[in-house]
């Protein structure tokens, strides 16, 4: 398998992970909900709904509006690979959750059958197909989720301001957003952003720094991008400065994300 990174606006987005070395990520927001298909190697997520280990053919469906530190293991195999699907918020808001369900954070799906992972390549494959509708993709996209009905409903946290301003950024990571600019988005002073996010224990440079990392620690392992272009994806124009802020966020270097062999002394933690 090779990395890939597939989107359908509005639909879902999806990706492969292929990684030789183990590594930790610490802090790993999830916006939208997201499923994880590991296929060899193992997972570890570590979240306030506590920890999680998610072997080779297994799955695991994540709710959004939470933070987890992961750490992905090529174990005996000589690589990590998983897969990975997050649902849009626009599909999202026609989804009806079936009656008696109830929200959890975390849902541990174990061994899935084959027809599972067969409709979770599908749904792949027509995300990068522009001859196919969008109604046909996000038919299929619902498919995904009536796998988990009775398992557990994916809720998005909408209760907290910070979220709202992340996924604001995260729709252009590289632009240069001020303060003003983006409290003009939300209707309210410079001064009442700084109070909204502040009561979250955060602030606008923190948010954008973290959501511009994260935007590029997932083009890292999804595609096949120099890091200098993902570097000006994510609003640097100078890579090393780039590096230096991706290290000082993951503790690793963007080039250790695909570097082939493991890493001397490199000792198994939660991560990614």
């Amino acid at each position: 398998m090779q990395p890939t990174f597939a989107l359908r606006p509005g639909v879902a987005v999806a990706g492969g992970i292929v990684q030789r070395q183990p590594l930790k990520f610490r802090r790993l927001w999830l916006d939208l909900p997201t499923l994880v298909l590991v296929e060899s190697g193992c997972k570890v997520l570590h979240g306030e709904a506590g920890t999680f280990r998610v072997e080779a053919g297994q799955a695991v469906a994540l709710a959004g509006g939470q933070a987890f530190d992961v750490s992905n293991f090529p174990g005996e195999a000589a690589s990590y690979r998983a897969r990975w699907l997050a649902w849009e918020r626009g599909l999202l808001e026609g989804w009806r959750t079936p009656p008696g369900v109830r929200p959890q954070p975390v849902v541990a799906l174990g061994p899935v059958a084959p027809a599972f992972a067969e409709a979770f390549t599908a749904l792949t494959l027509s995300l990068e197909d522009p001859a196919l509708p969008d109604a046909v993709v996000g038919h299929r996209a619902l498919e995904m989720l009536v796998w988990l009905e009775g398992a557990g409903r994916l809720i998005l946290d909408d209760t907290q301001f910070a979220p709202r301003v992340r996924r604001l950024l995260a729709g252009d990571p590289a632009r240069e957003w001020r303060s003003a600019g983006v409290a003009a988005q939300f209707a309210m002073s410079e001064a009442s952003l700084r109070r909204h996010l502040a009561a979250e224990d955060t602030s606008l440079s923190e948010i954008l720094l973290d959501v511009r990392m994260s935007t590029a620690l997932t083009l890292l392992q999804s595609t096949g991008q120099p890091v200098t272009r993902i570097a000006g994806e994510v609003g640097y124009q100078s890579p090393s400065q780039f590096a230096v802020r991706f290290r000082r966020r993951f503790g690793c270097s963007p080039s250790d994300i695909r570097r082939d062999s493991p890493r001397r002394g490199a000792v198994p933690g939660l991560s990614s």
